[in-house]
């Protein structure tokens, strides 16, 4: 879905002319349910003395290979949005009963599902089961508690986001979930405790949905977000249905660069308007570009005759002048006296990873394992040189000295393939890209994390879960404060962003 897409808020009148189900209800779902073995029956009605949607539930659990739960729903099709406030009534029996929004494949209790719920201690996650019969798994958000809940169904990804304090809503986490186009879409209850009953009440419920969509005929919609490393919150610094890709830092801390449509542009980290930076001639930048540690220069790829390479120039924009004579080449890292760039080049068909003086001159191979060699980036201290290399036959994240000598892997496991590996501005710590071990290579439109570990090894801790890849974090993308980090995440929609999504 889109950026603040348009609402419709249901009627009976309206609902009644949805179909499926059984069971009845008035308001904003047309049919309501229990659904698995539920001891007690549960029941959604109008709350007279708030106006709320008041739901109440037994169930053991909406978890595992199997759900029990109380549901009202709509049967729709095509790219939807389920959003609600929510709140529990009374202190509750189980402090793990949940209550949320849905995506269902049926009404079966072991379906394929997607939701958006509240438990009772204040726990909010994204649940999902991917398949029928299958496990469930969740991504957590960060912190408890949530005045409304949004999620959302665009093709097959899935967004969860959420207004926890009145302060707007956040993206939480964004994943692919394949269920059948024509699904069951609302609220539900489960008291997690099947021999009680729970109540909780959904305020100004909203639901739309549109047409199914072909993906060929999808648009794809840009956010550029703020991770608060501290907080694991996220927040939307620009979001619009073009492409752009690979944000990084002013060292004021107030502006963010990224590339989109062949050009360097800037935004205020707080949102507002995008400017142009002026290249000059370099019109077909691609997205390998960042500042110098001093902040006074910008290193550019761009491609003059489809053959991309290294430029500089003032960070304000100016004239670029030519580092590279040989490409393709793609920059990556600056060594912190600002001396020399580190890149990813193709010589006679190897990629690997070089180093050049910033004046220009012969450029210095510092890899030559088989495969892929890529992402390089120094450390603040210029000890270290961290890059990502195929040579193990998965991707991972490998260091070395910036003469290459003392080349050491640094991230193991057969379940993510690790890309573009940046230290943080004190050295601690790398923020990495992940992908599922089955994806090859590094495309775009993936489910993808953002990953954490100590900058000397150590068990990486996922701190983002998104829709995204290629474009996400090509390039150095902490704040000079070392408390935040930019990204970009992907959605493929349906119509440009503003324009209504509505019931045809």
């Amino acid at each position: 879905m889109l950026s603040n897409p348009a609402v419709i808020l249901f009627t009976a009148a309206f609902a009644a002319a949805l179909f499926g189900g059984k069971g009845s209800a008035s308001g904003p779902f047309k049919f309501h349910a229990d659904v698995g073995d539920v001891s007690i029956p549960g029941s959604f009605t109008r709350d007279p003395a708030s106006g709320a949607w008041r739901m109440t539930a037994s169930g053991e659990n909406l978890w595992g290979e199997k759900d029990a739960f109380h549901f009202a729903w709509n049967r729709c099709s095509g790219d939807l949005l389920l959003e609600c406030g929510l709140e529990w009534v009374g202190e509750g029996m189980n402090p793990h009963r949940k209550a949320g929004v849905m995506v269902r494949a049926s009404l079966d209790p072991d379906a394929a599902y997607a939701d958006a719920v509240v438990h009772g201690d204040g726990l909010v996650s994204l649940q999902f089961r991917r398949v029928k019969g299958g496990p469930t798994e969740e991504v957590r958000a960060p912190l408890p508690g949530a005045r409304r809940i949004r999620l959302e169904r665009d093709g097959n990804v899935f967004s969860f986001s959420l207004d926890r304090d009145g302060s707007g809503i956040r993206p939480v986490a964004a994943l692919s979930v394949r269920l059948p186009d024509t699904v069951l879409a609302g609220l539900f209850v489960c008291s997690h405790d099947n021999s009680v009953s729970e109540t909780a009440l959904f305020r100004d419920v909203r639901f739309a949905s549109s047409s199914p969509v072909q993906d060929d005929r999808r648009i794809v919609e840009s956010t550029l977000e703020i991770l608060d490393l501290s907080t694991r919150e996220r927040s939307i610094v620009l979001r619009e249905t073009r492409h752009f890709e690979a944000p990084n830092w002013s060292r004021d801390g107030k502006t963010l660069l990224f590339n989109s449509e062949g050009r360097i542009f800037h935004v205020p980290a707080s949102g507002g308007e995008t400017r142009v930076l002026d290249t000059g001639d370099a019109a077909r930048c691609n997205n390998d570009h960042g500042l110098s540690f001093d902040g006074q220069w910008l290193a550019i790829s761009h491609s003059p005759e489809n053959q991309s390479l290294i430029y500089i120039l003032p960070a304000s924009g100016g004239v670029p002048r030519l580092v590279t004579q040989k490409g393709p080449s793609y920059w990556h890292g600056w060594s912190p006296d600002g001396n020399e760039l580190a890149y990813c080049a193709e010589r006679n068909g190897a990629f690997d990873v070089y180093t050049i003086p910033v004046s220009g001159g012969e450029e210095k191979r510092l890899t030559d394992a088989p495969g892929l060699d890529d992402g390089p980036e120094y450390t603040p201290d210029g000890k270290w040189i961290y890059f990502n290399s195929v040579r193990t036959g998965l991707m991972k994240i490998w260091r070395m000295r910036p003469d290459g000598s003392e080349q050491q892997q640094m991230t193991f496991g057969d379940r993510h393939g690790d890309w573009f590996p940046h230290p943080s501005p004190d050295g601690k710590q790398i923020l990495f890209l992940s992908y599922d071990a089955s994806v090859q290579g590094h495309p775009a439109n993936q489910d993808v994390c953002l990953r954490l570990m100590p900058a000397e090894g150590g068990e990486p801790e996922t701190v983002a879960v998104l829709f995204g890849g290629q474009g996400t974090i090509n390039v150095p993308s902490w704040s000079p404060d070392g408390t935040r980090a930019a990204f970009v995440s992907y959605r493929l929609v349906s119509r440009p962003a503003g324009e209504a999504l509505t019931r045809p």
